[in-house]
């Protein structure tokens, strides 16, 4: 957990998990992944197959002060936002470990409550043992109310951000780059970010640059 956390802060991050125990449906565990969970995932898993989110999208529209970013110079990762459709990964957990799962994916993803943990209907990919099943799987959507959710950025902006962003998992520039990767060997093209990255490139080879000749 951040140590940047206040005591009272962390006294109302454990709350919710707390809260959020209680939400969780029995049986096995799933967990959706749409940006770097997708290659990092962090907990233990017994399989990952490629899914498909309706009913939201990936968007960069978290400022990131911690992961790939600093209060000083945030960054931007992904967050997901109501409307069309998102494809990811879906894990599987064991029972046995689906306790250990949920306390990583926590700490991981609600240092300052800036998504809402929810269970939602995908739709498994790939393998024929698994094509076109339904499972019901935990993923993390952005908190529209929160003071972290970056609102109505230009492509600009956004590259701007993604351009500085660098924090204690390193830059933001590689966080994006890592999940239009991704994203491509699950045959999906991004097409706005792909522009912010390519844009973001060409502003921190000029910071680079500038730098020295300073």
């Amino acid at each position: 957990m951040a140590r940047s956390l206040s005591h009272t802060q962390r006294h109302a991050v454990e709350a919710a998990y707390l809260r959020f125990l209680t939400q969780v449906p029995p049986g096995t565990l799933w967990v959706f992944g749409y940006g770097s969970l997708m290659w990092s995932p962090d907990f233990p898993n017994t399989a990952a197959h490629p899914a498909l989110l309706r009913g939201y999208h990936r968007a960069l529209c978290i400022y990131s002060t911690h992961y790939r970013g600093t209060p000083q110079r945030p960054g931007l990762v992904l967050g997901l936002r109501s409307g069309g459709a998102c494809h990811g990964i879906a894990f599987r957990v064991h029972r046995a470990d689906a306790k250990e799962a949920l306390r990583t994916l926590w700490d991981r993803e609600m240092l300052n409550l800036v998504y809402e943990p929810r269970f939602v209907p995908v739709t498994l990919r790939g393998d024929d043992s698994v094509h076109g099943q339904r499972v019901h799987a935990l993923t993390f959507t952005a908190n529209p109310d929160h003071t972290q959710f970056a609102h109505g950025l230009s492509l600009e902006q956004t590259a701007q951000l993604v351009a500085q962003g660098r924090g204690k998992r390193g830059a933001n520039i590689t966080y994006v780059d890592n999940t239009l990767q991704h994203m491509q060997v699950l045959g999906v093209q991004d097409h706005k970010l792909t522009r912010v990255l390519q844009r973001a490139k060409t502003l921190r080879r000029r910071i680079s640059t500038s730098a020295q000749t300073d």
